[in-house]
C-alpha cells in the first residue's frame, strides 16, 4: 500500500497493511540528526517516509512586513497580521510576541476588510508542484490552515482574546467567523484551481497542559459553529478533516465528532490525552493520530519507548483508526539512532500481517 492509501484506510477505520506514518521533528533535531547519521542532503520527511503531504493557505491581515532588528541570536520582525515577533535562530520555541497591532475593537473596524481570502500571492504553480511531489511519493496530500481560537489569538495574543471572549461576546462571534468564513472559501479556490486533495489538517489549539482554553460552554457557543461550518464545507467535497489541537480538548470531543470531525492529532500525553482511554471511548466514530510520548523517545533504556509503542499501538491500531504521530512533535533530545528505533517499533507493532 501507499501512504496515501493508508491514510485513506485508517480515517474509514479499516485495517490496511499497517497504520501510517507521519511526524514533525524540530529544525533543531533534524540539525543534530544531520550530525549523527542523517544523509546532508535529506531531510526527515525524505529520509523516514512520511506519508503526509500539505500545502498551506492562511486569512489574515496585511500589514506590512518588516524586521525590525537582527542579531547573531534572533530577528524581531512585525509580520502580516502585525504583530512584533521575536523568533530564536538557534533555538525551537514559539516566537515571543512583544507587540500586537489588533489591541481594540477600534483597530479590528479599522482593519477587517483585510482578514478575507482574495487568493492574492498565491503560488499557483508552486502549490500545483507540492501536489505532484506527493503523488510521486505515494503521500496524502492535504490543506492545512487555521481558523477560530488559533487564528485570533494570532493577531491579538492569548490572554486578550480569552478576555475578549468574556467580556465581549459579539466582537468575538465576528472574528471567529471571519476566520472560518475565509478558510472555507480558500478550500474552495483551491480546489478551484484544479489541486487535488486527500483532505485538510487545519490547527487550532484549544488545550494546555492542565486543561481545556475555556469551557464548553464557550466553545459551544464561539468555536463549535465554525468547525462544523469547516468540516461539512470538506465533507462537501469528499475530504475528512484531521483537526491538530494541543493540550486538553477531551471536553470538546463529543462536540467535534457531531460537527463532523473525522481524525484527532496529537492527543498530548502530559496534557492528559489518553491513547487507549480515547480508543475505548471513541474509537469507533473518531481516528486517533499520535499519543506516543516523546518524553520516552529519549530514554536512555530502549524497552521504556518499545513499552510505549507496544501496548499503545498495538491496541490502537485494531479495526484501523489510527495512524502514528508523536504526542506533538519530537524535540532535540532525542538521537537519530533513538529515532530510527522509534521508526523501526512503529512499524513492527503497526502491522496488520
Amino acid at each position: 500500500m501507499t501512504g496515501r492509501e493508508r491514510f485513506q484506510a485508517a480515517l474509514a477505520h479499516r485495517e490496511g497493511d499497517r497504520v501510517p506514518i507521519h511526524d514533525g521533528p524540530w529544525f533543531t533535531t533534524e540539525d543534530r540528526w544531520h550530525e549523527e547519521g542523517l544523509p546532508a542532503d535529506t531531510t526527515a520527511d525524505e529520509f523516514f517516509g512520511y506519508e503526509l503531504a500539505e500545502t498551506w493557505v492562511g486569512v489574515g491581515f496585511k500589514f506590512p512586513v518588516e524586521t525590525v532588528e537582527e542579531t547573531e541570536e534572533y530577528t524581531l520582525i512585525r509580520n502580516s497580521d502585525g504583530v512584533l515577533a521575536k523568533n530564536w535562530k538557534h533555538a525551537t520555541s514559539t516566537p515571543e510576541w512583544a507587540e500586537f497591532s489588533i489591541r481594540t475593537r477600534a483597530d479590528w473596524e479599522e482593519h477587517k476588510h483585510e482578514m478575507v481570502w482574495t487568493g492574492e500571492g498565491v503560488d499557483w504553480e508552486a502549490m500545483r508542484a507540492a501536489e505532484r511531489r506527493a503523488r510521486e511519493r505515494g503521500q496524502w496530500f492535504c490543506l492545512r490552515c487555521s481558523f477560530g481560537f488559533t487564528s485570533v489569538l494570532s493577531f491579538m495574543g492569548t490572554e486578550a482574546a480569552l478576555l475578549t471572549m468574556a467580556a465581549d461576546p459579539e466582537w468575538t462571534a465576528e472574528m471567529f467567523d471571519r476566520s472560518a468564513q475565509g478558510v472555507c472559501e480558500a478550500l474552495d479556490d483551491v480546489l478551484g484551481h484544479g489541486i487535488e486533495l486527500d483532505g485538510c489538517y487545519p490547527a487550532n489549539d484549544l488545550g494546555y497542559r492542565n486543561g481545556p482554553l475555556f469551557s464548553p460552554a464557550m466553545f459551544r457557543r464561539f468555536e463549535l459553529p465554525q468547525h462544523r461550518r469547516f468540516y461539512q464545507a470538506a465533507l462537501g467535497h469528499g475530504l475528512p478533516t484531521i483537526l491538530h489541537s494541543c493540550g486538553c480538548v477531551h471536553p470538546f470531543i463529543p462536540d467535534l465528532i457531531e460537527a463532523g470531525l473525522a481524525c484527532l492529532q496529537p492527543l498530548e500525553v502530559k496534557a492528559g490525552m489518553d491513547l487507549l482511554a480515547l480508543k475505548a471511548q471513541y474509537g469507533e466514530v473518531l481516528a486517533l493520530m499520535g499519543g506516543i510520548d516523546v518524553r520516552k523517545m529519549a530514554h536512555p533504556d530502549p524497552s521504556v519507548i518499545e513499552d510505549e509503542i507496544r501496548t499503545k499501538i498495538g491496541v490502537a491500531k485494531v479495526g484501523g483508526g489510527y495512524l502514528y504521530h508523536s504526542d506533538h512533535s519530537i524535540p532535540d533530545n532525542v538521537s537519530f539512532a533513538q529515532y530510527q528505533r522509534v521508526i523501526e517499533l512503529a512499524k513492527k507493532y503497526g502491522s496488520y500481517e
